[in-house]
């Protein structure tokens, strides 16, 4: 393939993946914008493999490791459930900031991959090596850990270290220190050193870093990474001077910083805090003397067959799915109670928090795999005024994104956090296990209220039951 079809290629790949990201923006076109993401991935990978800069003799080695690559990835995505969906997806986070370590230091080893710079262009050139390793360190050893913590091998809990923002001030410098050393190394030796020191720190920060995140803030890790892992691609095209690495990096990375940024907004954070962690323990904060009153009363069950008459008597329904439907796997039951009401004339509409679930667009995920209909999931902000109008609500897992401590109790954690004001609909019923705190770790006054009926047990098995009640 000549060098002037490879750049058409680029183009085209460029292209096909804005149109990409744009489908993806809404449910009803996003099966489009991943076709047009996996066509343009195609285009790309091609035009690469047999591009001007591939010897013939690559070839092999590289459709070698892609039938590798292609096989783990196939597996991955037969055998992986919808509910660790978030773990895997911190996991191919940390694979490309592995890759952009290793050809950071292929790169700097490589003699003819920098053998036409000199002056200033050599010192850019090692500049961008330099930061590309340092981004794709940080974003491997985090994404690492937020893969141990979503998928429950490391606790939820902060590790708030004693003085851990001078640490890491402290490890900026050095890292500054060893970049200024490695610019001026004259040989490759004296130029590793500091390289190796650089990495080891970045490691470490970006261990520490996620480690002090509590599990509340762990959707918006996973967002941070997702735009890390971005800028992390983009150094590698920088460093490999390759135009559509660094273009499809800065889509990714821009994509996932406005995609933090919302997610931060949703929750009443900046994304300072959550970078200073500490929000999301697996136990309660206690009160200050003075503070919010605890919540108090006693809670009401309620049975399946109970839960059934109330919806058969609902005129308008909403269900807030959460966490605890991914982990059922109740989704497509859900389904079925909704198509069954739908038929009866019931009003039914799903909302959805902007961190429900445990990564963003979770929820949006399963109820699309479960076959509800686009047209009648909204978002909370377009719900919120309707629940005074609405006869039934029913929460499926979810917790911290239907308290109302969010608003009414300026002492708790997530005060100030948007909220799904549920409380507000003429009966609410809480589905969960027990009584136990969300991943926030914070008591929750909605299961107290009168208007609210606790419905325990799996949801999966409940919800059966409501099935079968309302079929009846």
């Amino acid at each position: 393939m000549s060098a002037s079809l490879a750049t058409v290629s680029y183009i085209g790949a460029t292209i096909l993946f804005i149109l990409s990201l744009g489908g993806l923006s809404n449910q009803q076109t996003a099966l489009r914008g991943n076709l047009y993401g996996m066509i343009g991935m195609t285009i790309a990978v091609l035009a690469t493999v047999f591009g001007p800069q591939v010897s013939a003799s690559g070839i092999p080695w590289i459709i070698g490791a892609m039938l590798v690559g292609a096989s783990i990835g196939l597996y991955a995505a037969r055998t992986v459930q919808m509910t660790q969906m978030p773990e895997l997806v911190a996991l191919m986070h940390s694979m490309v900031g592995l890759a952009a370590m290793l050809v950071g230091f292929a790169t700097y080893i490589d003699p003819a991959a920098s053998s036409g710079f000199t002056g200033a262009a050599k010192s850019i050139h090692e500049m961008e090596i330099y930061i590309g390793i340092l981004i794709g360190a940080v974003t491997f050893s985090g994404s690492i850990i937020a893969f141990g913590k979503l998928s429950g091998r490391i606790g939820g809990n902060p590790m708030l270290l004693p003085g851990r923002h001078w640490m890491n001030l402290v490890g900026l410098l050095v890292v500054i220190y060893f970049g200024r050393e490695f610019l001026h190394a004259e040989s490759l030796s004296a130029g590793m050193t500091p390289l190796i020191v650089m990495t080891v720190i970045a490691l470490l920060f970006g261990i520490h870093m996620v480690m002090a995140i509590g599990g509340a803030d762990m959707p918006v890790v996973v967002s941070m990474l997702n735009s890390y892992s971005g800028w992390a691609a983009a150094a590698t095209g920088f460093m490999l001077s390759n135009d559509l690495l660094i273009v499809i990096g800065a889509l990714v990375g821009s994509s996932g910083a406005i995609l933090s940024y919302i997610m931060c907004t949703a929750m009443a954070r900046s994304f300072i805090s959550v970078i200073a962690g500490g929000f999301g323990t697996t136990s309660a904060t206690p009160k200050p003397a003075g503070g919010a009153a605890q919540p108090a009363g006693e809670v009401t069950p309620v049975s399946a067959i109970e839960t059934a008459e109330l919806l058969r008597e609902a005129k308008s329904v909403v269900i807030v799915p959460g966490y605890g439907m991914a982990v059922a796997q109740a989704q497509h039951t859900v389904f079925e109670i909704t198509k069954f009401l739908r038929e009866k004339g019931v009003n039914v509409r799903f909302g959805i928090h902007p961190v429900a679930g445990r990564m963003p667009g979770h929820m949006n995920v399963l109820l699309a795999e479960a076959k509800v209909p686009y047209d009648i999931v909204f978002e909370m902000d377009e719900l919120n005024d309707d629940f005074p109008k609405t006869d039934v609500v029913m929460v499926i897992g979810a917790n911290d994104i239907v308290n109302p401590g969010a608003q009414d109790d300026p002492s708790s954690p997530i005060a100030g956090m948007p909220v799904l004001e549920v409380w507000k609909a003429k009966t609410s019923i809480v589905m969960k296990r027990s009584m136990a705190s969300g991943y926030a770790g914070v008591d929750n006054p909605l299961f107290y209220k009168e208007n609210n009926r606790m419905l325990f047990g799996d949801a999966k098995k409940m919800l059966d039951e409501v099935l079968t009640a309302l079929k009846v």
